[in-house]
């Protein structure tokens, strides 16, 4: 098992675009949704992965990942018909201290909505904040992807 710590923001403008060093597309549906066990496929490009994540505390959870066959993950995708397909464009931006920032362009019924989450190897890593990052949300379940996943 290993541990995730991640903070999540808002994001105020697109100026992270230009310094981005990857980006890459995203599909991804929910096999259950239950804040204790949430299990997402994800189709990112042309890999694919089963996740499975506890509880939040605080920034820290629980998460369990495996790589999948595309094929299966697109399978399993069909199967998520209580939630809706988030589709997304990440994107990858260098921080401070040798982390990283993932951004989040969501499409479709989200679109509009930005979000950037950093991973951090402790809750409390020392951490810069870019010019693009807004407010924090992390711990906010309405922006957590499975929630998304399910609102109208």
């Amino acid at each position: 098992m290993s541990k995730e710590i991640e903070r999540k923001f808002l994001v105020r403008d697109s100026s992270y675009r230009d310094i981005a060093v990857a980006k890459k597309s995203i599909a991804q549906g929910y096999l259950s949704t239950d804040p204790d066990a949430t299990v997402r496929v994800r189709i990112s490009d042309d890999k694919a992965y089963l996740t499975v994540k506890s509880r939040n505390k605080g920034a820290t959870r629980n998460e369990w990942e495996y790589p999948i066959s595309p094929i299966d993950a697109r399978q399993m995708l069909e199967t998520c018909s209580k939630s809706r397909i988030i589709e997304k464009t990440r994107y990858i931006v260098p921080g401070s201290n040798g982390l990283k920032w993932e951004i989040d362009e969501f499409h479709g019924v989200l679109e509009g909505l930005v979000l950037a989450e950093i991973e951090l190897p402790t809750e409390d890593t020392p951490f810069d904040i870019p010019e693009f990052i807004d407010r924090e949300v992390t711990g906010d379940p309405k922006y957590y992807n499975s929630s998304l996943a399910t609102s109208v």
